[in-house]
């Protein structure tokens, strides 16, 4: 007897109306109008993270229905990329056009967690646009690359307040992604892909043929 397959259901997904109606179209800089554009994207369970051409990044909170802005001091860039983490605080990092990394620990209403919004900035290490971010599980540590290949380990001591950061490692080509789990850093590059032990500092080329 033939088994009878269960029938295709399409769904048709909105725009997030709520979440688009809460970021300005353009905004105003002195005599001149800004069309404003949404260059990044990251989401979880609690957060909708947005970044933007002009330097703002715009978080929605799923459980409050509010949406809240942070932004970079000084210089107007575009946000390359955003990254969320909830652990025992939320998280954000940033990264923008010309290199700039920021975490933001964001504040809590749960007893015991984050009270007060502090920032944690990448010291100077990258001069390009950021292309990638991960974290660690635990939020301890932060790794972000670049449209050079350059790639910085972040340690993050959030009780202390103090963010230090170094150079890993130096590819020749752009980096497109990372992803970090038990001390083994996973790096794709425009050419390859490579793992990269963190504690040995060694690295392992994922196949052998380069990328066309």
């Amino acid at each position: 007897m033939a088994s009878v397959t269960s029938p295709v259901i399409f769904k048709e997904f909105c725009p997030l109306y709520y979440l688009l109606n809460a970021i300005p179209t353009k905004v105003q800089k002195g005599f001149r109008s800004i069309v404003v554009y949404l260059t990044a994207l990251d989401t979880n369970g609690d957060y909708i993270a947005v970044g933007s051409s002009i330097g703002m990044l715009y978080l929605y909170c799923r459980h409050l229905n509010q949406m809240k802005k942070y932004n970079f001091e000084g210089k107007c860039e575009s946000i390359t990329f955003v990254k969320l983490l909830s652990c025992f605080d939320d998280l954000v990092a940033v990264g923008t056009a010309s290199g700039r990394v920021a975490v933001f620990q964001l504040v809590s209403s749960l007893p015991g967690r984050n009270k007060q919004l502090r920032r944690f900035d990448v010291a100077g290490i990258h001069k390009s646009s950021i292309t990638a971010l991960t974290w660690s599980p635990n939020g301890m540590k932060l790794f972000s690359g670049d449209d050079k290949g350059k790639i910085v380990y972040s340690a993050l001591d959030l009780d202390q307040g103090i963010c230090n950061s170094s150079l890993v490692l130096e590819e020749p080509s752009s980096i497109v992604q990372l992803d970090y789990n038990q001390k083994v850093l996973l790096v794709s590059t425009l050419q390859r892909t490579l793992l990269f032990y963190t504690e040995e500092k060694s690295v392992k080329q994922v196949g052998t043929q380069p990328r066309k």
